[in-house]
C-alpha cells in the first residue's frame, strides 16, 4: 500500500509491501512483497528492502544498502552509504536458510557509518553511532560510539551526535548517566531534563 509517498519511475515496490506518507523511494530501489517502511523515510539510490523486513519513521539509508530479511530498523536510524547487513551467520550456496534468519536490531536514533558491516545476531542500541568502515560483531550499547575491526567502544555519545566528554556532558546541554554503575558498558541512560 503507498500513501502519499514519492517513488521515482526507476524503482519498484512489489504488490503488498507498505510504505508510510511522506516517504521518499529513489533511484533504483526494490522494496520486495511484505516489508513494512514507516514514515518519513528516505531510500537512496540502489537501495533493496528485503521480505519481512520492518523499517521505522524517519529513518535514511543512503545509497547502495540493502537491508535483509531478519534485520529491523527502528525509528530515525542513520544507514550511511553501503553499509552491510548480514542475516545468515554462517552461509552456504548449498545449503541456503530457506526463511531461517538471524535477527538483527537496529535501536531508535543509532547512526550506522558508511562502508560499515553489522554481522547479523547483534542488537545496536539506541543512539549508538559506529564509524564509517567498523564492523560490529557483537551488541552495541545505548550511546556507545564504536569503530574499528572487530568494533570497539571508543566512547560516548550524545542523541545529537556529539562525542560526550568524561563527565558525561554535551555540549548540547543533554546529561547522561550510566544505566548501571558496577557495570558501564551496560551503556547510558539520559537524564531528564
Amino acid at each position: 500500500m503507498v500513501n502519499d509517498t514519492f517513488i521515482h519511475e526507476s524503482s519498484y515496490v512489489d504488490d503488498g509491501a507498505t510504505i508510510g506518507r511522506g516517504t521518499k523511494v529513489w533511484h533504483f530501489c526494490h522494496v520486495q512483497s511484505g516489508a513494512t517502511i514507516g514514515s518519513n523515510c528516505s531510500l537512496g539510490q540502489n537501495v533493496n528492502v528485503g521480505p519481512n523486513v520492518k523499517i521505522g519513521n524517519g529513518v535514511r539509508i543512503q545509497n547502495n544498502v540493502s537491508i535483509y530479511d531478519g534485520v529491523e530498523l527502528e525509528d530515525n536510524v542513520f544507514c550511511g552509504p553501503s553499509c552491510v547487513f548480514t542475516n545468515v551467520a554462517t552461509p552456504r550456496a548449498h545449503f541456503p536458510a530457506n526463511g531461517h534468519y538471524t535477527h538483527t536490531l537496529i535501536c531508535q536514533g543509532a547512526s550506522i557509518g558508511a562502508n560499515a558491516t553489522i554481522v547479523c545476531g547483534h542488537t545496536v542500541g539506541r543512539s549508538a553511532l559506529v564509524a564509517a568502515g567498523a564492523v560490529v560483531t557483537h551488541d552495541v550499547a545505548d550511546f556507545a560510539l564504536v569503530a574499528g575491526i572487530p568494533a570497539r567502544q571508543i566512547g560516548w555519545v550524545c542523541e545529537c551526535g556529539t562525542k560526550l566528554d568524561s563527565t558525561l556532558k554535551c555540549s548540547c546541554g543533554r546529561t547522561y548517566r550510566y544505566k548501571n554503575s558496577a557495570y558501564p558498558a551496560a551503556g547510558l541512560t539520559k537524564n531528564e531534563q
